[in-house]
């Protein structure tokens, strides 16, 4: 009980900051034009930043990136063969498939870098840029794949080579690995500059995501409770079970536990609307996963603290 209350007590206020983003979006402070200038900025300027902050300053070499990079691959792997196992029953149409199969995948980055930070630390956020740096890539074209195959518009392999080759995400972690194992790090007082741009990140893009949270009637209750159950509990019991399988020791267990466990993300519904998927359901989904892991998320940090 006393972990729990811990744990509730660190990502509690993760939550909070949200609902308050959520509250001002919708009495209309400072402006609808603001929140996604303030998400762009953040996802452009202050998480890149962040990144390359920890992954140029860390000790790579403590971790095992091969067996963690092994469990990556096949948790996104297990996780789309149950999706496609389950579609029949799940009796939803190609673009609804696709935005179910987003909701069981992706995670919102914002939250996670959050949580990371806040209970495991520093350490926990350079594990937490090294999951990323692995799992972004492969979600962003496994998702593209998928919508390919089932939504209403298809996009080149070009296209989506040019997606991941301008993600900034994956751009600063690049950047932050090939700076540390360069041994360049962070000259000429970088370094400052960052950890300035880095303090930044994390309010702010909470407060993005809560208003972000779109509000509409939630139609189709079964679905939205099997993909957040599935999302939010089978995800990170998977991730788990194969971290212990490859023998990935206890931080880089619980960062990929706590990064599938995360709710999805507002990127989900921007490529749903893209690409003609569901963009409508997508909204819900992923409004819903982000109600819902408040209260998922510390049970499921507390399996692995």
């Amino acid at each position: 009980m006393q972990n729990l209350l811990l744990i509730a007590g660190a990502v509690g206020p993760i939550f909070v900051m949200i609902l308050i983003g959520f509250a001002l979006r919708r009495v209309g402070f400072p402006g609808d034009g603001f929140w996604p200038a303030a998400e762009r900025f953040t996802y452009f300027v202050l998480f890149p930043a962040l990144l390359v902050h920890r992954l140029a300053l860390s000790q790579l070499g403590d971790y095992a990136v091969g067996p963690l990079a092994a469990a990556i691959v096949g948790l996104l792997l297990a996780m789309t063969a149950l999706a496609y196992a389950l579609r029949p029953w799940l009796k939803v149409d190609g673009p609804a498939f696709s935005s179910v199969y987003q909701g069981l995948i992706r995670f919102n980055t914002f939250i996670g870098l959050a949580v990371a930070l806040t209970v495991f630390h520093a350490e926990g956020g350079t594990v937490a840029a090294l999951v990323m740096a692995i799992m972004i890539p492969l979600i962003n074209v496994l998702c593209v794949l998928v919508l390919n195959a089932h939504a209403d518009m298809e996009t080149s392999l070009v296209g989506v080579l040019r997606g991941l080759a301008t993600n900034p995400l994956i751009l600063s972690c690049l950047v932050g690995i090939g700076l540390n194992v360069s041994g360049i790090g962070l000259p000429w007082g970088s370094a400052a500059v960052l950890d300035i741009l880095e303090r930044a990140a994390l309010p702010l893009g909470l407060l993005a995501v809560g208003a972000g949270l779109q509000v509409r009637a939630l139609a189709r209750p079964g679905l939205l409770l099997t993909t957040s159950g599935l999302k939010l509990l089978v995800y990170p019991v998977l991730a788990g079970g194969l971290c212990w399988l490859l023998g990935i020791n206890r931080l880089e267990t619980a960062i990929l536990v706590l990064f599938a466990a995360l709710p999805g993300s507002s990127t989900s519904y921007i490529l749903a609307q893209q690409l003609g998927g569901d963009a409508a359901l997508m909204a819900v989904i992923v409004t819903v996963e982000t109600a819902l892991a408040m209260v998922t998320l510390p049970l499921v940090l507390l399996g692995v603290v």
